[in-house]
């Protein structure tokens, strides 16, 4: 007995035509040629559906992550251009190939508070290095006391400079006295500027302070006396004194 075998026809699968044309050559002989082929019509299926999905959680993952890392980047770039020390705010400043640390101070202009900026020339977080002993205590009228010439680039002008003006702010009347010694009663403020084996501030008497300069660290020292007023305002205002 003869079985009869029938004929099993596979499915094609559905192609499309596509076609796209082209103009080359030169502008006075342009040819356009058209070429065509054929792609896969069917319907995706499912493993390539979830394939196509993968691939498009990856890129999405791949676009949060480079978002993230730029606002990280972004934020510790701005975090390093500014920094507090000991409550008082620093916003480093470039000024050419100057690095300055800039803060304010509230002061008192046409009956009205407002902030004054200071730029100081050296790290406040290095200044805080150098010993300070005793507490700072301003007065009316202060004296600075040179013991000698200080011959330091031109540091020592700006020094006395910015310390003079600083206490002017806060209505101290400051001038220089090279004669003049610590006032025991404490009638006024007593700065005496002199060389010394280690840049520090002592406080000798009841409003007198010995600025130690070592290796022409003039600008150091008095900046460190600075510091320490910046951080003392900033204690009063903080507590409403």
């Amino acid at each position: 007995m003869k079985t009869k075998k029938g004929n099993v026809k596979k499915k094609k699968a559905k192609k499309e035509e596509v076609c796209e044309i082209f103009e080359v050559g030169k502008e006075d002989r342009e040819e356009t040629i058209r070429v065509c082929g054929t792609v896969d019509s069917r319907p995706a299926t499912k493993e390539e559906i979830e394939g196509q999905n993968k691939l498009l959680r990856n890129v999405l993952i791949g676009i949060g992550l480079f978002a993230l890392i730029f606002v990280i980047s972004y934020i510790a770039i701005g975090s390093m251009k500014s920094f507090e020390y000991k409550g008082v705010e620093f916003n480093i400043v470039n000024e050419g190939d100057l690095i300055l640390y800039q803060t304010s101070v509230p002061v008192n202009y046409n009956g009205e508070v407002v902030p004054y900026n200071f730029y100081l020339r050296k790290d406040p977080r290095i200044l805080g290095d150098i010993d300070f002993k005793g507490e700072l205590i301003l007065s009316e009228d202060a004296v600075i006391n040179m013991t000698e010439e200080f011959n330091c680039d031109g540091d020592e002008v700006i020094a006395i400079a910015n310390l003079v003006k600083l206490y002017g702010l806060f209505g101290v009347n400051t001038i220089r006295d090279d004669n003049a010694t610590c006032d025991s009663e404490g009638r006024y403020m007593f700065i005496r500027i002199l060389p010394g084996s280690k840049t520090a501030i002592e406080k000798t008497g009841p409003v007198c302070y010995d600025l130690n300069v070592n290796n022409c660290e003039i600008l150091d020292v008095t900046e460190r006396m600075m510091l320490e007023l910046f951080i003392r305002v900033n204690k009063i205002n903080g507590s409403g004194q």
